[in-house]
């Protein structure tokens, strides 16, 4: 039995409504991430997503920002923000536990330059990541950390690295703050299973016919612990909804991951909140 993840930047869920209920109904994953979805809780089209099997877990925000989890069954466990204390006044982070299986699903701040206050708040949204993964779950049970993160963290993951060094999305100080955090103990999907694959998620809408010319980046990851990446069997990045009649400038990627590998690891669908904080 496959479980299936999925994330997907859609840049206003009201406006992209169609193009996520198509994706939903063609690619059936149990879970889809949303990020930037801009809209207020009680304003995100929950009812058209129940009617073709979906539950959602909102953390929205008026215009901008905003996450959600769309799920086949409902979470056993949600948690929105950081909690650590610090301001939180946009709605970037949700978490939501499926049996066995926690998701953090994400909006990374874009940073706009690396002159701008912005990029330093990046930098320290990493940081906070990392801190909310040692706090509050384990490296050795089953976590997927998913979302637009706003890095590409190799060469192979922009267009034209030439270009792009030094740019924001792809300047040293970001690809460092991620790499600190994916060293908690997460592994890069896409990379396990398509080493050496030049593979965009993002075209810039803002550069002209960037996607039939596939002037691209890779900034939406699915990161998993070594319970999960064990067990994954798949991931990939589907192109089509980049292509359609009124597209967001993100597409989907998913994961797969083998339910019976993940079972035979100890780890079960249910039960086990894989949550208790390092001793």
């Amino acid at each position: 039995m496959k479980w299936k993840i999925a994330t997907f930047n859609v840049n206003g869920i009201r406006s992209r409504l169609q193009v996520v209920v198509s994706w939903l109904e063609k690619n059936r994953p149990d879970v889809l991430c949303l990020q930037e979805i801009k809209c207020r809780d009680a304003e995100f089209p929950a009812e058209p997503l129940r009617e073709i099997g979906y539950e959602a877990s909102v953390f929205g925000q008026k215009s901008f920002h905003g996450v959600a989890i769309l799920s086949t069954q409902k979470p056993d466990e949600v948690r929105r923000r950081f909690e650590d204390g610090l301001p939180e006044e946009e709605a970037r982070l949700i978490a939501a536990r499926f049996g066995a299986i926690w998701v953090i699903n994400t909006y990374v701040p874009q940073g706009r330059s690396p002159e701008h206050p912005t990029f330093a708040q990046k930098i320290e949204f990493f940081a906070r990541v990392r801190r909310f993964l040692e706090a509050h779950f384990r490296a050795d049970r089953p976590l997927i950390w998913t979302g637009d993160l706003n890095v590409a963290p190799e060469e192979i993951d922009v267009f034209s690295p030439k270009r792009m060094e030094g740019k924001v999305g792809f300047h040293p100080a970001e690809k460092k703050a991620l790499a600190d955090t994916v060293s908690w103990g997460l592994t890069d999907l896409f990379r396990k299973h398509h080493p050496g694959v030049k593979q965009f998620t993002f075209w810039d809408y803002r550069l002209p016919e960037s996607f039939r010319r596939d002037l691209g980046w890779r900034l939406d990851h699915i990161l998993a612990t070594e319970p999960l990446a064990a067990a994954s069997v798949d991931c990939r990045v589907d192109t089509e909804p980049r292509g359609a009649a009124g597209p967001s400038d993100h597409t989907p990627v998913w994961a797969e991951i083998d339910l019976e590998l993940l079972g035979k690891a100890g780890f079960g669908t249910a039960g086990g909140e894989g949550t208790t904080p390092p001793g």
